[in-house]
């Protein structure tokens, strides 16, 4: 009716349009095996006509859980992040969950927000993506009692569950690769006090210079995570004189690497013959830039939803396969680097 908001549909307008009870009703809603396939139908083509959604919160209160995990995720301008949550999500819907996802921004009181509201909204389980500032440590996260699935770090304690990457080994495969290329004058680009998976790739990146002995030099140019801080590096870059520039950088991210790259041409430089430049993760347009860009691959799907399969087994009580799953990075070379000049 105009000016007034229309009344939502109950189990009963439904149970009087199907012609059963609000019990039957109730079966089809949650136990359709249980209701014959005539009356299913018509309760069925009941909801239809209604619009009928049911109340979610009630039926939380009575059961006391629901069919509804949360992902909060680290930080959704990183496409590698949405690819995890698209892991998470195919797996979990699949097997008739629902996913609430929401976005901590790199923010820990964001992360704590959203943490309780997940509780608050009664979700069965989380799965998290932390924010971890390498110098203030691993923070506890704080689930409320919830099953949870941390990921992007090993959490080895009693109880845990955890999905991350072995970056440390990723740092080095980027490494060995530039070093093997003949570079001796390395740069990372990044901030290893943003988190510690960067921090991670920054150690194995170390290992691999010096691996090579006095020869090698690896520089810190220190970066925010996002193409506006490779632009900013990438014009640092530009004006520094030739022949005390890094013949090679390693970048935390790929976001980084497409504002470097984008700014090195358009001073002229060449990439790679002037610079070579490697990436971390191998998000999807990596392979799309003008210079397909060499990078480290984190399997960010498959993280997702090897993450939602722990958390759906947790909350049905079921053997986990495992507790802890460390996923081993690839490096995908591209067009991107190339031996250095003489």
């Amino acid at each position: 009716m105009d000016g007034q908001r229309q009344r939502r549909a109950t189990t009963k307008d439904v149970a009087q349009l199907a012609g059963v009870s609000q019990g039957t009703v109730s079966n089809v809603l949650n136990h359709p095996e249980w209701v014959s396939a005539e009356k299913r139908k018509a309760v069925e083509e009941a909801i239809a006509h209604l619009g009928f959604v049911r109340h979610e919160a009630a039926r939380h209160l009575r059961t006391g859980y629901s069919q509804t995990i949360g992902l909060l995720l680290l930080d959704t301008d990183n496409p590698g992040f949405i690819n995890m949550a698209r892991g998470v999500e195919d797996y979990a819907i699949e097997r008739g969950w629902n996913v609430l996802i929401a976005n901590s921004a790199r923010d820990l009181r964001r992360e704590q927000s959203y943490l309780r509201v997940f509780t608050e909204a009664r979700v069965a389980g989380v799965i998290v993506v932390p924010h971890d500032e390498f110098s203030d440590g691993l923070h506890r996260v704080r689930a409320g009692g919830m099953p949870a699935v941390v990921v992007d770090r090993l959490e080895t304690g009693q109880g845990n569950i955890s999905v991350a990457v072995d970056d440390r080994r990723g740092g080095w495969l980027a490494g060995r690769h530039l070093v093997d290329l003949g570079h001796r004058h390395i740069a990372f680009v990044g901030d290893e006090s943003t988190a510690t998976p960067v921090h991670d790739r920054l150690m194995g990146l170390r290992t691999a210079v010096t691996e090579v002995g006095s020869a090698g030099t690896l520089e810190g140019l220190p970066a925010e995570l996002s193409v506006e801080g490779g632009r900013i590096i990438g014009e640092k870059l530009a004006t520094m004189p030739r022949p005390g520039r890094p013949t090679a950088i390693v970048t935390a991210i790929d976001l980084i690497a497409i504002g470097v790259l984008q700014t090195l041409l358009a001073h002229g430089i060449r990439v790679p013959y002037d610079i070579s430049v490697v990436g971390y993760d191998d998000i999807s347009f990596s392979k799309q830039l003008s210079v397909p860009l060499t990078s480290v691959r984190r399997p960010h799907y498959e993280m997702g939803a090897t993450a939602a399969e722990l958390l759906l087994s947790a909350v049905s009580g079921e053997p986990l396969p495992r507790r802890h799953v460390v996923f081993e990075p690839e490096l995908i070379v591209r067009s991107s680097t190339a031996p250095m000049a003489i």
